[in-house]
């Protein structure tokens, strides 16, 4: 069974030996496939220039949305990046199992890893007590984003509840406005944003124990819990009142761009859920928003009340495809606090290691993410991200047809256990 156990410390600061950054000069190049484009590509590149530097090493980097299928072909093709992100841990654990990725333990300090990360993040990273990926940066799931000033036009505090954000949302709905934004498009990854509503409706209402079993499959898609989340989250994307651009305009809007309409004047929209990294391409647009005053978040509402503070964490996981003395230096060098908090001060992600201060965290919002993290009594990861990769496409892909023929949900569960009964006995 998949284990996800709680995170109840990952962000904050610990003493202790910092892993050794590379500094010996040994130039070449490292071949880097992930990803990330945009302003996520511009961290990244921001994150390794310091190695570049003292090294002299170049960093080749490669950014593709159809990750998994990229990976594959080239691996079959004998023709693997160095370097890499991977999809999942439910991904990585395939790789590792084909003795496709570099186990680590002879190329990272072990002992200085164990006393920055929480060992959530290293049990997440390891196949048959090897470990065989990285977490390089991660984020907190399940956030309401709202426009402050905008948002006062219709209550003047945030709902606590399921039923009172629904309440909120029709009536938002009866003033002749549309109350979420949704957007579901990501290139071959489409459909992602959608398993992290269903995820968190159903940590939220059903608990972590439940939780746990459906990402091991032990009980099946078509459990009624599973698909009361589904239904709970269809009472939104496919309703054409409430969704922005109705269900097509749903899976048709880019992830990155679905929060834009919240900002414009006059407001599109009023309501957005997603993850951490979605203030940076926020604010990316609109370089003048105040965080806190001219947007926020809250934490996803209670359906379950002892639920109320649980979470759920996402997080960029880096494998060694070819192990190089080039590869091994920039793996050393992504693990440690100074690589990490390059990327935190540029915003847009949480880092993984307890070293990196919340001080290094650019604005209120990133450090009261954190804060919530580490103070959540319930922490679990991405489901999607540790179902195996057929699944994990399969998942996907029944989101974009859920939204737009919301009657066939039987079938598309029924459809997903199959796959996952085949998937789960390899």
């Amino acid at each position: 069974m998949v284990r996800t156990r709680a995170i109840l410390v990952v962000l904050g600061v610990v003493t202790g030996v910092a892993a050794a950054a590379p500094t010996q000069r040994i130039g070449g190049t490292v071949r880097v496939l992930a990803v990330w484009g945009g302003a996520e590509r511009e961290s990244f590149l921001a994150m390794v220039k310091p190695f570049e530097e003292r090294t002299g090493v170049r960093v080749e980097y490669e950014g593709t949305r159809d990750l998994n299928a990229v990976l594959t072909t080239r691996l079959q093709a004998g023709n693997p990046p160095d370097v890499a992100g991977l999809p999942g841990p439910g991904q990585m654990a395939e790789f590792a199992r084909r003795g496709r990725l570099v186990a680590l333990d002879q190329v990272l300090d072990l002992r200085a890893m164990r006393q920055q990360y929480a060992p959530t993040w290293l049990e997440l990273g390891s196949v048959q007590g090897r470990i065989y990926g990285i977490f390089i940066k991660t984020a907190l799931k399940g956030l309401i984003w709202y426009n402050p000033r905008t948002f006062r036009q219709h209550t003047s505090t945030v709902p606590q509840t399921w039923d009172a954000l629904m309440a909120l949302t029709d009536r938002i709905a009866q003033t002749g406005t549309t109350p979420w934004c949704i957007g579901l498009e990501s290139g071959a990854a489409s459909g992602w944003p959608a398993t992290d509503w269903i995820e968190s409706l159903l940590l939220h209402a059903a608990g972590p124990q439940l939780y746990d079993r459906w990402v091991a499959h032990e009980i099946p898609w078509t459990h009624e819990a599973v698909k009361a989340a589904w239904e709970r989250f269809g009472r939104i994307a496919t309703n054409p009142r409430y969704v922005l651009g109705g269900p097509q305009g749903v899976v048709s809007t880019n992830f990155g761009e679905a929060p834009f309409p919240m900002f414009t004047d006059p407001p599109r929209c009023y309501l957005h859920h997603q993850a951490t990294f979605i203030l940076d391409f926020i604010t990316k647009q609109f370089p003048n928003l105040r965080p806190e005053a001219d947007v926020n978040f809250f934490r996803f509402p209670a359906i379950d009340r002892r639920y109320a503070r649980a979470v759920i964490a996402a997080g960029d996981l880096f494998g060694m495809f070819r192990d190089t003395p080039q590869a091994r230096a920039l793996m050393q060098w992504l693990v440690t606090a100074e690589a990490q908090a390059i990327w935190v001060r540029r915003g847009g992600a949480l880092s993984p290691n307890r070293q990196v201060d919340l001080s290094a965290y650019p604005d209120p919002l990133s450090r009261n993410a954190a804060r919530i993290l580490t103070g959540a009594d319930i922490v679990r990861f991405d489901g999607s991200d540790l179902m195996p990769a057929a699944v994990n496409d399969a998942f996907w892909k029944a989101t974009l047809e859920y939204v737009q023929a919301p009657a066939r949900l039987d079938a598309l569960l029924r459809r997903l256990e199959q796959t996952a009964d085949r998937a789960y006995r390899r």
